[in-house]
């Protein structure tokens, strides 16, 4: 552009009016600073009025489109030496202390090893240096594991390394990751899967324990194996043995609870489905605890076939979820504060889960329709403890002698029945 013919203010008065919409660009960063340096002497802009400077500023702002702070600068370098000028100085960049062939080392041990972390890869490298004498490892034994990483996002690693991605953790949006919240009703219950023991590579069977937070009530079954077909029938039957309205269900985050099956039939009971938190080893503590307190000592660690589930199965429903909730006595915490206001949990009241049932505020609202304190009387005190219990071991110990089981299997499997060893 030749911009000779403006020579004075006025006229870049009338040019900045009728070109605001206007956009100029310069060639090139030399010829920008060059024209600059020309206005500026031109018009004489260290004797101008400030009005005037400000028109000359608008007038290099529109031809040029350069900051106001680089052109602050510009006059004052102007004002300083006189003239403006390209500099010939160049940022500071670090020097490069991994080179190409470096960073082909690093691809070829990613590559052996699976991409393994960055202090382990580390000490790959340096044990290659240090101990077995590679002496092309040299410049990367000292290498920080911050920098493995800088040098795994270059062009040259992702042409060729097997592996540019890191571990990508599943995420299942079925379920709400969140401890439940009873606040003193029943019907939130805690489930967890108890596996059998097992023979070789034969698995034994599943027990399915489900457990009430605030009264305990406990209802067991057991299937031969984790799968839909097994789980969602023993998990109906399951629900419609409590005699209280259900509300969550609450597990950890194995695959057999938490998939579209179990969600699909919580969801028509209007149930709902949360999942134990990230961190939380404690969220899902109160129904593996009865695993050792109650499944493992009354049905041991040994191995139990899987054909025999149904036996079992009928055993737990008739006798021994009758006499976990209405015969067997459980410790209720009382929250107890400190004089240093810590929290701790005194266990003094001990009750049956049913007597703890009975003993919440209007529990006859929280009773399926149809069942009545009457009829859970007559399951509870027609027998009394002693007696369901006598009842229940008899049973236990008639199921276990009618186990079928495989030669090789009967072998191996011992069991305690009425204090004494059988085979």
């Amino acid at each position: 552009m030749d911009d000779s013919p403006i020579i004075t203010i006025a006229q870049i008065k009338e040019f900045l009016k009728l070109n605001k919409a206007i956009k100029f660009k310069s060639v090139s960063r030399k010829g920008r600073y060059q024209w600059i340096d020309k206005v500026l002497t031109q018009f004489r802009y260290f004797n101008l009025r400030k009005g005037d400077k400000t028109m000359v500023k608008e007038y290099i702002f529109q031809l040029t489109g350069i900051s106001d702070a680089q052109l602050t600068r510009l006059i004052a370098k102007k004002r300083r030496f006189g003239k403006i000028w390209l500099g010939a100085t160049k940022r500071y960049r670090f020097p490069k202390k991994y080179t190409p062939q470096d960073i082909t080392l690093l691809v070829k041990t990613d590559n052996l090893h699976l991409r393994l972390s960055g202090p382990a890869t580390k000490e790959i490298l340096k044990r290659e240096y240090e101990v077995f004498g590679r002496k092309e490892y040299q410049n990367l034994k000292d290498i920080s594991p911050a920098h493995i990483y800088n040098l795994r996002k270059t062009r040259q690693y992702q042409s060729f390394a097997l592996t540019i991605k890191r571990t990508i953790a599943k995420k299942t949006p079925i379920g709400e990751r969140k401890k439940p919240e009873p606040r003193g009703k029943p019907g939130y219950l805690r489930v967890d899967t108890c596996h059998q023991g097992d023979l070789g590579r034969k698995k034994g069977v599943y027990h399915i324990n489900t457990v009430d937070e605030v009264t305990q009530w406990e209802i067991i079954a057991c299937v031969e194996r984790i799968s839909e077909q097994h789980l969602i029938l023993a998990l109906e039957d399951i629900l419609n043995q409590y005699p209280f309205v259900i509300k969550g269900f609450h597990t950890d985050n194995g695959s057999e609870y938490i998939n579209k099956v179990v969600a699909n039939l919580l969801n028509k009971l209007l149930i709902r489905l949360t999942k134990s938190r990230a961190r939380h080893c404690n969220d899902n503590a109160l129904v593996e605890g009865k695993h050792g307190s109650i499944l493992r000592k009354h049905f041991g660690y040994t191995y139990i076939p899987q054909p025999n589930a149904k036996k079992i199965n009928h055993f737990l429903k008739e006798f021994f979820n009758p006499y976990l909730n209405f015969h067997r006595p459980c410790g209720y915490p009382t929250l107890k504060i400190d004089r240093k206001g810590k929290t701790k949990k005194v266990y003094q009241t001990y009750q049956t889960p049913y007597e703890r049932l009975k003993s919440l505020p209007n529990a006859q609202k929280y009773l399926k329709p149809g069942i009545t304190f009457e009829k859970l009387d007559q399951k509870a005190y027609t027998k009394s403890d002693n007696e369901w219990a006598d009842l229940m071991q008899k049973a236990k110990e008639e199921l276990f002698k009618n186990f079928k089981f495989t030669s090789q299997e009967m072998m191996t499997f011992t069991t305690f029945i009425s204090g004494s060893y059988v085979d």
